[in-house]
């Protein structure tokens, strides 16, 4: 049986007209120090965000969600960002903003799969 390990995750939010402050819970990025993962799953639900914002740019809203997951991977397509070790890309991925990509605070948790895990938190705050 494999010892639960700490890990840290937020959720990936779009907030369409950012001073408004509403938002769209449309993924989980989850970082485990000892498992040696970052990664983040999203889903965008254009109609849902098309409720709050007609204006919004879907195309670009989308490559920038892709970005994320180019960072967490460390591929060279990810930018300066994505050569950082991986504690540093989970914390500047996950850094205070107010753009229409932003996170929620980060939380702890314990695991024995962070694969798994992700998956299940994204169940429950996304889908």
């Amino acid at each position: 049986m494999q010892e639960n390990q700490l890990f840290e995750y937020a959720v990936i939010r779009v907030v369409p007209r950012v001073e408004r402050e509403e938002f769209i819970n449309v993924g989980v990025i989850l970082y485990c120090k000892s498992q040696k993962f970052l990664r983040a799953l999203f889903d965008l639900d254009e109609e849902r965000l098309s409720f709050f914002s007609q204006s919004a740019d879907v195309s670009d809203i989308v490559e920038n969600l892709r970005a994320l997951n180019r960072i967490c991977a460390g591929h060279a397509e990810g930018g300066p960002i994505a050569k950082l070790p991986i504690a540093d890309r989970f914390r500047w991925l996950t850094a205070t903003r107010s753009t229409v990509i932003q996170s929620s605070k980060v939380h702890p948790g314990l695991c024995a799969d962070a694969e798994k895990t992700l998956a299940h938190i994204f169940m429950q705050m996304v889908k």
